[in-house]
């Protein structure tokens, strides 16, 4: 049994048809926690045991790890809580059902940063860590999967690349860093909850097939979508103007602003790549087939 939480989300929408393409020839059952089972599309609901609620939820984690051999855990992005509320303190009731149902295997989506001398002051990144120690200590086998920026993130800037050519960050336009599709990371979660031969606790990174910068990202853009596509620099500054103004909590914005300095600091420039941590999406398949229609819709 392997349970899925967040199977609706950016990348728990991919790791399920994974799942469930490959599960009967793993001889797999599949239960998935989900706040609106009707996001499920129907022949999915009618092939996994669906357990309704937050899996922040103490009842229902534990109602959802029982009987579970496997477990994937994502901790979705909470705006409006402080971010040791939104990560740590949201696992903590998983952390104990974990222990309390013996579960094995946990497999967690978490960041890269680990070792560096930047990762106790990168907000969500230090926060996201945090629960990778907590989910370790239960004595579970256990994989944090350190991620750097998405691909899909550039899906926010649809909207600005339309209509005015251009995309925003507080990165050094010229720093290169690794960046990875959603596809990839599902892919990679995939394979370790199918084969659980492994052991002890650690790290996989995943980071795309090379490291490229803001610069890099809009010459790219340019080709793939036949326009000018430039890049703005924002300075940190109007970046936490702009989230406040949105009403988030403000510590929680902190966060965001604190892991986007540690990242222009080097936060996921710590692991060489390798053909094991390497994935197979380049950025322009990613451009071509997901940003150009949402660009041009």
């Amino acid at each position: 049994m392997i349970v899925i939480t967040a199977p609706t989300g950016n990348i728990g929408r991919r790791l399920l048809p994974l799942l469930l393409e490959s599960a009967p020839a793993h001889d797999e059952e599949l239960r998935v926690i989900v706040r609106d089972p009707a996001r499920l599309a129907a022949p999915v609901r009618e092939r996994v045991d669906v357990v309704s609620g937050s899996h922040g939820d103490p009842a229902v984690v534990d109602r959802a790890f029982d009987g579970a051999d496997a477990v994937f855990w994502l901790v979705p992005p909470d705006s409006s809580r402080t971010p040791d509320d939104a990560y740590r303190r949201f696992s903590l009731p998983a952390a104990r059902a974990l222990v309390a149902h013996g579960v094995g295997h946990v497999v967690g989506v978490s960041a890269l940063g680990r070792g560096t001398p930047v990762a106790g002051r990168a907000g969500l990144v230090t926060a996201s860590l945090a629960v990778d120690d907590l989910l370790g200590e239960t004595g579970v086998a256990y994989r944090a999967l350190a991620n750097p920026s998405f691909f899909e993130n550039l899906l926010e800037e649809a909207d600005s690349i339309r209509e005015h050519g251009c995309f925003t960050d507080v990165l050094d336009a010229d720093r290169k860093a690794p960046l990875v599709a959603v596809a990839d990371i599902a892919a990679v979660a995939a394979g370790l909850l199918l084969d659980r031969s492994w052991t002890g606790t650690g790290s996989v990174p995943v980071l795309g097939p090379r490291d490229l910068s803001p610069h890099d990202l809009a010459r790219i853009m340019t080709e793939r979508l036949g326009r000018p596509v430039r890049y703005e620099r924002q300075a940190f500054d109007d970046l936490r103007t702009a989230l406040v103004g949105q009403g988030l909590d403000k510590e929680f914005v902190d966060g965001i602003v604190d892991m986007k300095r540690a990242k222009d600091d080097g936060l996921d420039a710590g692991v060489t790549r390798t053909p094991e941590t390497a994935t197979p999406t380049t950025f322009e398949e990613w451009v071509t087939q997901t940003l150009r229609p949402a660009v041009l819709s």
